[in-house]
């Protein structure tokens, strides 16, 4: 016997919105934190502002994105 399709369907769902979480999460650790834009050594610049930007809107954009497709 098969796994039921809603059954699979949903682990689906489960292991996408993990994996994309994953990988927001690396991204900003890679720029944030190994490329030192996460900490304004020498006053704040504009490139710590866009990342800080960036990793906002990007965060809204992955929450409204697995909002949806949660959605029945």
């Amino acid at each position: 016997m098969g796994m039921e399709d809603e059954t699979r369907q949903f682990f689906i769902r489960i292991a996408n919105s993990i994996a994309l979480l994953l990988l927001w999460m690396i991204g900003n650790l890679l720029v944030g934190i190994y490329w030192k834009y996460a900490f304004p050594e020498h006053g704040f610049s504009w490139k710590n502002g866009l990342y800080f930007l960036i990793s906002v809107a990007s965060f809204v954009w992955l929450f409204l994105r697995i909002k949806r497709s949660w959605k029945w």
